[in-house]
């Protein structure tokens, strides 16, 4: 791991210590969800070495969200897996198992997420391995939690967005349940995860023990609404209801929403209607001072500003709006995003490198470290790539 400052060649000498250099990470884990999780300690500095199966390894080496492919994997794993090590290993075999447990002995976090049981049966669960170790911190993730009929259920991102309601607070009132385009729930329960693990770890600096952390997609995806489940919870029982037209939450009154412009498109988020309607020139906006009707009539007002924002630009609008103080934004697209000055100006893209030498171009870590962004050339490592020198190194350790 490297650490760059894009503000000056001299604060880039202080290269900080990062926060988990010198903990071992072992990362059992598949897909998105755990590898997530793993590559944030990564970024962070710890060094993670992921369990792979010799025939096929990680089998999100296969899952393609496109036709791209790199050093004859999907780029998907090479952007979740970049920045650790490879150790091939059949938890089947009684010699690869321990070399596994001579790895479990030095390690300082485990990361899983097998269904439930399964860990179990290979003998790898939480009260096993924390005998082995009792410093270790057993990280775990499933689908939907180790109890309750939901418990054997696949652990896919769609089905637990389907399954939490989430589906049904995107788009339009006509469009029918929504996911969101991005897996939420794999990320968002990986980063829950690293939370999870962080407090244990700080934990054992106090009392020298390791412990159990858990989390479910389920649970995450359930935390990542929040407040609108909370708002639901103590209302009288009316699910929400989205708008019509430009709907950006099915709770909030007008303006709040995206609007169609001559041009392009506008968010809009919470501002007083009538002040909007001063600004724009749309005299039908100027009786709307009583707050109460921003709710009951959200949509009248929001057809209203539909069809006079599609009269002008989005530039042409933003220049009135934004010098007023008015919480507006453009809607960029990926070309104008990366385009653009303020996107430039966060320096969020890093070349990574293969073994072999194969390029991926890929985001960042978003955390700062004393005042330095955090990047690494290391990019995701074949099946077993390093499991020579793993070997040598944690045999070296053993035997001194």
């Amino acid at each position: 791991m490297s650490s760059t400052n894009h503000k000056s060649a001299a604060a880039a000498d202080t290269t900080p210590v990062l926060p988990l250099q010198g903990l071992l990470v072992l990362d059992f884990s598949q897909f998105l969800a755990g590898p997530s999780a793993g590559l944030r300690l990564a970024d962070l500095g710890a060094d993670v070495i992921k369990i792979e199966r010799p025939d096929g390894g990680d089998l999100s080496r296969q899952l393609y969200v496109s036709n791209l492919e790199l050093d004859g994997d999907s780029t998907l794993f090479h952007t979740i897996n970049r920045n650790k090590r490879s150790f091939a290993a059949n938890l089947k075999d009684a010699a690869d198992r321990e070399e596994i447990w001579k790895l479990i002995a030095q390690a300082d976090v485990l990361i899983q997420n097998f269904r439930p049981g399964i860990m179990d049966r290979l003998g790898f669960d939480c009260d096993s391995v924390r005998k082995a170790n009792p410093r270790l911190v057993y990280a775990s993730i499933t689908g939907y939690g180790s109890e309750g009929p939901w418990r054997d259920k696949p652990g896919q991102d769609l089905l637990v967005q389907s399954l939490s309601g989430l589906t049904w607070l995107n788009g339009n009132a006509d469009h029918g349940p929504t996911p969101v385009g991005v897996a939420v729930a794999d990320i968002f329960t990986g980063a829950h995860l690293v939370q999870g693990i962080l407090a244990a770890l700080v934990r054992r600096g106090i009392t020298g023990q390791g412990g159990r952390v858990d989390a479910s997609l389920l649970e995450s995806t359930l935390d990542f609404q929040f407040e609108l489940i909370s708002t639901y919870l103590n209302g009288d029982g009316t699910p929400p209801q989205r708008s019509e037209i430009g709907s950006a939450s099915a709770y909030l009154s007008a303006p709040y929403g995206v609007y169609a412009t001559a041009d392009g498109y506008i968010a809009i988020a919470m501002n007083p209607v009538e002040r909007l309607g001063e600004l724009l020139g749309c005299d039908a906006l100027l009786e709307y001072g009583d707050r109460t009707r921003w709710f009951s009539e959200r949509d009248v007002i929001k057809n209203i500003l539909w069809k006079h924002l599609r009269q002008q630009s989005t530039a042409y609008w933003l220049a009135i709006l934004e010098p007023a103080d008015i919480w507006c934004a453009d809607v960029l697209s990926w070309p104008r995003l990366i385009e653009h000055e303020g996107f430039k100006a966060l320096n969020m893209v890093q070349e990574v490198f293969t073994g072999s030498g194969a390029k991926l171009v890929t985001t960042r870590c978003p955390i700062r470290i004393d005042g330095h962004i955090l990047t690494s050339r290391k990019g995701a490592p074949k099946i077993g790539e390093d499991t020579a020198a793993i070997r040598a190194q944690f045999h070296t350790q053993e035997n001194q």
